[in-house]
Order: structure tokens, then sequence, then C-alpha cells
């Protein structure tokens, strides 16, 4: 009897279910069963020792570690101890002749009690080994341990059953134990493979997001879950950066040479996707010997691509947000200085306005610097730009936390004073401003002293921004008109509104004696130097005031109820000149600005086609100009009268491209054929980056969405070829000529340049030279090609 309960129990114990938890691998017997057995048909000493025999004897002939091994005989020999001492508690004793039916509850309380003991001896052990919360191991697979306790008890049942018929029966008992465990065995796999794919799906769903720290934070905490390592590790190749770290959080991130490689076992897989290269590594870490399975290690590959993906991603997302940046910040920002420009300076001074009874008072300084022409003619341009930047430091080193400096363009800057407790604190802060100007500068050795004027003038009660900067720059010009150096503004000293007011008064006499007149700029090709275009730009020959610039009287005209035929006059001038250029020979489409109150008259469409129907002309030699700053492109009758606008064959250009935050909504909403580069980014391009980025940004939209680019303030031979260079096909500006009558025109067409009629510059290249495209330049067609969509 004896011997047989040790094989019983031998087998038992070798008929074990292997899990790997981190580098440890955890068997689960059958052995329960065998001492069962022996407790129902034995004394109780005997299974005892017959227990502690036969878990010896396996864990000798498999070589398990002594302490394992001590542990084994021990806790066996406590559970078959508790449960014979159960039995005896209700009334059983080894060995005894009771028929099964009468041991059913006994053993089932025993067995109980056996199981219970067992998973409160062995899963916290488990747990303190491998470092996983014992509440994880007790949910793990827990209705299968369910199940096979429940097959485990009707084992025992039908073993007695078998033993009280014959006895020798016994020896079938072992092959039926094997089968059992072949069985359990098959559905532990099963159900491991099953769970394992689900915690890949889940783990690679994880990675889906587009910071790049979140998508290695969670493939290392869920890759150190999903294949149970003690660590796990990632490092990229092309930053020099390694994570590393467990199931609960990160232990390392840093260069790689800054932290130890550690003892035990490294499982490492590339990080490559399909057709690209590697762009680091993944590593498993183990602090014991560790045999991945097959699956184990096609999971492993599986994760490493996805996570390629996730970290590609991540990194193209992070880098379109940086150019997103770089861009929205070279919009808002002066290119020389890095202050604020004036579009940002507006919104700013918009968003404060709006938030003034409730945090204070705003005001604006203006400061134009004397005498600074001076510095470029004498110095030249160069040193006046660090003057300006150096003016500039100032400024940004001089103002209060939140306080704008901006500038404005030339030797302009603006100070946006916020959440001033009175009116009076702006004159304070304005002449600490002022002093830290009056420092000589440094210059090549030499000392130049800086003055400066100032105007200040509080946030009116109406007008918003637009009225403030009028007002400030009423305020500057009285301090440089009075030899002052701060003045602030005095509505009873602003002649500006009456004169405007007086101007107001002499529209209906200027529209009725056609004082309204159009010079023209023309537009080139900067490859070979033709004109392929003309921009229509209006003048008021005022008969006591002289030529009046549109600044000064389009607001005026705007408000007037003479808009309509303003815009006529102006549209009727336009079209005769070009009837007359094609008379001669040169067939240009001219370009005419557009005010965003147009829009709003529905019968602006008609007008305009009546204008052209009048001058026999096509719709396409005409192009209406619209500046980006139209918020009005949201309202339905805008964006009726455009449709009807480009829908009959009129070209639509968006003027002053690139120094706003809404260029691209902007572009979504009006049908443009054609983008302006605004004349700031021009000036800049060759002193900053940033400027040539905005440029280049601007020509690949261009060509991606099949529309005509036109820089503007062109004014130097190396900019007409750095323009060209980046893919820009035209451009006006001083460089070719300034905006002269139209008979002006004709005749400089008509004398060329070198002899070549039509033409205002040289061109870049001899005819048929072989040009040496700078890298990602691809030439469009020829601008003389694409007069249709390229006109102004």
């Amino acid at each position: 009897m004896a011997a047989t309960l040790v094989a019983l129990v031998a087998v038992g114990t070798a008929a074990s279910v292997k899990i790997r938890i981190r580098s440890t691998t955890h068997g689960f017997t059958w052995i329960e069963s065998a001492f069962m057995v022996g407790l129902a048909v034995a004394p109780a000493p005997w299974v005892v020792l017959s227990t502690g025999l036969g878990v010896g004897i396996t864990c000798a002939i498999v070589k398990r570690a002594k302490i394992r091994s001590v542990f084994s005989v021990a806790k066996e020999m406590v559970l078959v101890s508790a449960s014979a001492l159960t039995l005896l508690l209700l009334g059983h004793h080894g060995g005894s002749s009771l028929s099964v039916a009468d041991l059913i509850g006994p053993l089932a309380v025993a067995y109980l009690v056996n199981v219970v003991l067992d998973e409160l001896l062995t899963l916290p052990i488990i747990g303190l080994a491998t470092g996983t919360k014992v509440s994880y191991l007790f949910r793990e697979n827990w209705n299968l341990r369910l199940a096979t306790v429940v097959a485990r008890f009707f084992l025992i049942l039908g073993t007695l059953v078998i033993l009280q018929a014959d006895s020798r029966l016994l020896a079938a008992i072992p092959p039926l134990i094997l089968s059992l465990h072949l069985a359990y065995s098959g559905r532990i796999r099963a159900r491991t493979e099953q769970q394992a794919w689900q915690r890949l799906a889940r783990a690679t769903d994880a990675l889906n997001a587009v910071d790049l720290n979140t998508v290695l934070r969670t493939a290392v905490t869920g890759g150190a879950e999903l294949f149970s390592a003690d660590e796990v590790e990632i490092e990229l190749t092309g930053t020099g950066r390694l994570v590393r770290g467990t199931a609960k959080a990160l232990s390392y991130d840093g260069p790689p040479g800054a932290v130890a490689d550690g003892a035990g076992l490294v499982i490492p897989v590339p990080l490559e996707g399909h057709n690209t290269g590697d762009i680091g590594m993944l590593r498993l870490r183990f602090r014991g010997p560790v045999k991945l399975s097959e699956r184990e290690q096609y999971t492993l590959r599986t994760f490493a691509s996805a996570l390629c993906t996730a970290v590609r991603n991540a990194s193209a997302y992070a880098e379109l947000n940086r150019v997103a940046e770089e861009h929205a910040h070279a919009a808002a920002h002066d290119a020389l200085t890095g202050l604020a420009n004036r579009r940002h300076l507006l919104d700013r001074g918009a968003e404060q306005l709006g938030q003034r009874r409730t945090e204070g008072v705003v005001a604006l300084l203006l400061i134009d610097l004397n005498h600074f022409k001076e510095v470029n003619d004498t110095l030249g341009h160069a040193a006046g730009d660090r003057v300006l930047i150096q003016v500039a430091e100032r400024l940004r080193g001089a103002v209060h936390g939140e306080d704008l400096v901006a500038r404005l363009g030339g030797d302009e800057f603006a100070v946006l004073f916020h959440g001033l407790p009175a009116p009076a604190v702006a004159a304070h802060r304005a002449e600490a401003l002022l002093t830290a100007l009056h420092e000589p500068i440094e210059l090549d050795g030499m000392r130049i002293s800086v003055e400066a004027s100032g105007g200040i003038a509080v946030a009116p009660s109406s007008g918003g921004m637009t009225e403030l900067l009028r007002r400030a720059d009423v305020a500057m010009y009285q301090a440089k008109r009075a030899g002052r150096r701060i003045s602030t503004y005095a509505p009873a000293r602003d002649t500006a509104d009456l004169g405007r007011l007086s101007l107001g008064g002499d529209l209906p006499r200027a529209v009725a004696d056609h004082e309204f007149t159009v010079n023209f700029q023309p537009i080139v090709d900067l490859g070979s130097g033709e004109v392929v275009a003309a921009e229509a730009l209006a003048r008021w020959r005022h008969p006591a005031r002289g030529t009046i610039d549109p600044l000064r009287f389009l607001e005026t005209v705007e408000r007037s109820g003479l808009l309509p035929a303003f815009a006529e006059a102006v549209l009727d001038q336009s079209l005769i000149a070009v009837n007359t250029w094609r008379e001669a020979g040169f067939d240009l489409p001219v370009a005419v600005n557009v005010s965003p109150r147009s829009l709003l008259d529905a019968r602006f469409p008609g007008s305009v086609l009546a204008r052209l129907r009048a001058h026999d002309l096509p719709p396409d030699r005409l192009v209406l100009e619209l500046t980006e700053t139209l918020t009005l492109s949201q309202l339905e009758v805008v964006d009726q009268v455009l449709g009807q606008l480009r829908d009959a064959g009129i070209q639509l250009a968006l003027d002053d491209f690139g120094t706003g935050y809404s260029s691209l909504s902007v572009l979504s909403r009006i049908p443009v054929h054609e983008l302006k580069i605004d004349r700031g980014f021009v000036t800049a391009m060759e002193t900053s980056a940033e400027a040539a980025a905005v440029i280049r940004s601007t020509v690949d939209l261009g060509r991606s969405l099949n529309l005509s680019v036109v820089a503007e303030g062109v004014e130097s031979e190396p900019q007409r070829r750095a323009l060209w260079e980046l893919g820009c096909a035209a451009g006006q500006g001083h460089l070719f000529a300034r905006p002269m009558p139209a008979a002006r025109l004709l005749a400089a067409l008509h004398q060329g340049a070198g002899g070549r009629p039509g033409t205002l510059a040289p061109a870049l290249h001899d005819e048929g030279a072989v040009v040496r495209l700078s890298p990602g330049r691809r030439p469009g067609p020829r601008r003389a090609e694409r007069l249709p969509h390229l006109p102004a």
C-alpha cells in the first residue's frame, strides 16, 4: 500500500502544468488527488510520509533546486496533514470501511480545505518571487482552476469507486491521471494562446498615440506585462534616447550611456517596419534564464513592428507640429527682431480690449526712431538692422511681464500696455522705455545715440485697435512736431478726424469730376523678366490737397454710400487700360483690389460683369484681389458673391497671404486662383530663415493646389533670384517698376529691357541655357502660358 501511495504521489507531482511568470516557471500538479485517495483508504501517518517521499523522489529526478524541493515537500506535507486533520475532526479514520457514499461529505470538506490552503500558500510566494500582484494571480484563469478542482474531486471519487470494486484496478489510476493532465494542459495552452493574442491586440492598440513620450511609456509598461518580463527597454538610434521600466512605471529615460546594462538575460529585437530601416531596438530583460516559445517570439516581432510604426507616426506628428508652430510664429512676428508684428499686436489688443472691464486700462505706446534714415544712408542697411535689433532687445528687456512689444515696420515700434491701474501709469512706463533707448549703441567701434519720439493713447470706448493705433500715431506725430519726446493723445488736437470729415464731404464731387485715377504696377515673370499682368492702384487727385494716398481715403469711401460708384470708376479705368494694351499687342490681365464691403452687396457680381461687357473683355482678363483678413468670408452672402464671380470666369487672388493665423481656413472658403506673398516676407527672406520657410511653404501649397503664386515687394536682384529658385514664378516691386499711369506703362513695354519689348528686366538665364536648379525645386509652366491663371 505504501509503495502504491508513493507511486501515485510521484505521478501526480510529475504531471504538472507549466506557467512562466517573469523569469520563473511554476508548475501546478495533481498531487492532491493522490493523497486524498490515500487518506480515504490508508492511515493518515502513512499518507503524510508517502506524500513527502513521493514529492522528494520527483524533485530529485527532475533536478529541481534544493530550496524549491524543500518548499514543495514541506508544502505538500502541510496540505495532506491539514486534510487528514479535517477528516479526523469529521469522524473519519484512515483505512475505515465506509462506503464511497458515506465518504463524499467528509472528503469534500477536506478537499476544500486543501484547495484553499494551497492557494493561500502558493500564490503569495509566487507573487513575492515575481513581483506580481497576488490579486492578479488569484483572478488569472480562476474559472479554469475552478473547473479543474471539480474534475479532480470527481477523479478522487472515481478512484475510490474503482478501489471499492476491485483493489487491483489501482494500477489504472496513474494512466487516468496522465490522461486528465494532458486534457487540462491542452485547455490551459489554448486559453493562454487566446489571452496572449488578446493582450497583444490591446497592447498594439494602446500604441496609437501621437505623443512620442506616451508611445514609449505605453510600450515599456505594456510590453513588460505582455511578455511577463522583469524590465523592458527601448533605445532609439535617431534621437539617442533610451527608455527602461517595468509593468508599473518607467525607471529611466535619457541617453543610453548614462545607465548600467544590468545583469540577467536580454532578448533584443530590432524596431523595423515594412520597407523601412531600423530606428532602434526593443529589449526584454529577465533576471533569470528564459526561453520564449515560438508563439512568444512571433508576438514579440509583431509588437516590435507595431511599436516601430507608432514611433514613426508620433515623430512625424511632432515634426508637423513643429513646422506649424514655426509658420504660426513667423506669421505673427517680425523676422528681423523677433518681436510681435502688426498682426499679432492687433490680435492681442483686440483680445485685451474685450477683457478691459475686469482687467484694468489698456494703452498703446507708438515709438518712432528719429533720424534713423541717416544711419541707413551713412552706414548701410546692415548696420541699420543691427540698430533695430538692439532697440528691440532694450524694449523687450524694459517692459513689464504682460506688456507686448511689437515692430510695425521700418523704425516704428509699439508697446501694448495691459492691466494698468490708471491711464497716467502709461506715461510713466513710456518714459522708462524711452530712457532705456537713450544709452548709446556700440556699432563697429562707434557710439550711436538713438533718439525716439513716442505717442501714447488710451483705449477708446469704440473703434477697437484700429482707432487706438490711429490715436497713438496722431500723438506720436504731435510729439515730433512739438520737439517733445513723448506726447499723450488729446482729442482736441486731433486734426486727423477733421481732415477725414472734410474728405468725406468732398467725395461726391470727386466721383462726379473723375478725380480718382488709377496707376498700374506691372507683375513680371521672375525668370524671363516678361510682364505678365498689372495691378491697379487707386489715387485721389484732390484739387486742393494734391495726390492723396488710398490709406487715407479708402476708409472714408467705405463708410460713405459712394463705394459702388468709386469701385465702378476704378474698374472702368482699369479695363480701359487693358484694352489699350491689347490693341498695342500686350494682352495683360489687370488686378483690382476689392473692398470687403463690396462683397456684402449681392449686386456686385452683376456690376462687374456689366463693366466687362461694356469694354468687350473676357472675364479672365480681370483679377479681383481679396485681403487675407477677410473674416466676412464666413457670411453666406459673401460666399454667394465669390461663387458667382468665379463661375463667371473672373479670377480671384488672395492678397497678403501668410500674414494672418487663418490662411488655410480662409483659403478653404474662398475659391481663389492665386496667392500673393506679403512683401514683409520678401523683405525679410534674406536674413530670416522663418520668412524663407513661409515663402517656400506658400509656393509648395500653391503648386499642390494648382494655384499661381506672386511675390510682392521685390526690390533687389538677390530677392528675385532667391524667389525664382524657391519656385515662385512671378513678382512685383520697385526692382521692376513703381506704380505708373497706363500710358507710361505701355511706353515701358514698347521699350522693353535690353531691346526685348514686353520685358522690364533681363532674363535670369540665356535662352536655351542649361539651368541647375536648387534641390527640391520643380519648375512649373512658363508664366506666359498660364495667363488665365496668373494675372496680378
